[in-house]
């Protein structure tokens, strides 16, 4: 008697854009040790929690206010302001902000478009970003990657970019790791600091990226893909993190 061939188990959809998203964010994280992590938005968010979950065990997590979350949402330990403060300014937070606008150098416009004194468009305000950039790592996503987005100059800075934390002479802890949006991920390892291609998202080309930006973005001869999740992250992504799938509804494609 012929023992039957069970039929091969059935293989995981491929990573969507936006779970290359989840893993570049998560990878901003990497080897930071025991810093307050303080994720701004949904992508950032899973992608602290995954970093959490695997490579980065000693990541604080924070509801953004006084308490201390673990991986699953839980309360694990209270965050007075004045111990928040002390991490913010001694370098042990890093923060994934969004920005309305950035420029090659790494400055943040999150307060208005136009002319300051006049402007077309009031957004949030500068609230703590020059704080924020002066005094931790800052990363950025952006979602959509677009040439109004990525801009020669910013209409006013919020958060401080290389340009001007050498020029006011405060480096100490300022550093911007990395910035990630639909497109690919950002750094800043060039001889000037200025923004360089790092990794493109599988399926984005380098001619998409560059009719995106609105500068003139510094790309190595040779630029990888964006690393593929394990099976164990993509697990974690759809089952445990965002088992609703809300990270698809915030990056397209």
């Amino acid at each position: 008697m012929t023992t039957p061939v069970p039929p091969p188990a059935p293989r995981s959809p491929a990573p969507s854009r936006a779970e290359y998203c989840v893993i570049a964010c998560a990878e901003a994280w990497r080897g930071d040790g025991e810093v307050l992590a303080s994720p701004m938005g949904l992508i950032p968010s899973l992608g602290a929690r995954l970093a959490r979950r695997t490579f980065s065990p000693d990541l604080l997590l924070t509801d953004g206010e006084a308490l201390l979350l673990g991986p699953d949402g839980e309360v694990e330990g209270w965050l007075p302001y004045r111990r928040h403060l002390t991490m913010v300014t001694g370098g042990r937070r890093h923060v994934m902000m969004g920005a309305s606008q950035l420029d090659r150098f790494g400055n943040q416009n999150i307060s208005c478009i136009g002319d300051w004194e006049r402007p077309a468009r009031q957004l949030l305000g500068v609230r703590g970003a020059p704080v924020n950039t002066l005094n931790n790592p800052v990363s950025y996503w952006v979602p959509r990657h677009l040439p109004r987005v990525f801009v020669a100059r910013v209409d006013m800075v919020s958060g401080v970019g290389y340009d001007r934390a050498a020029a006011a002479g405060v480096t100490r802890f300022h550093r911007i790791p990395r910035v990630v949006s639909d497109l690919g991920v950002f750094d800043f390892a060039t001889p000037d600091r200025s923004m360089r291609l790092a990794s493109l998202h599988p399926g984005v080309t380098v001619e998409e990226v560059r009719a995106a930006t609105g500068f003139a973005l510094a790309v190595p001869e040779e630029v990888p893909y964006t690393r593929e999740p394990t099976g164990e992250e993509l697990r974690l992504i759809r089952d445990v993190l965002d088992p609703e799938g809300l990270r698809e509804r915030e990056v397209r494609g």
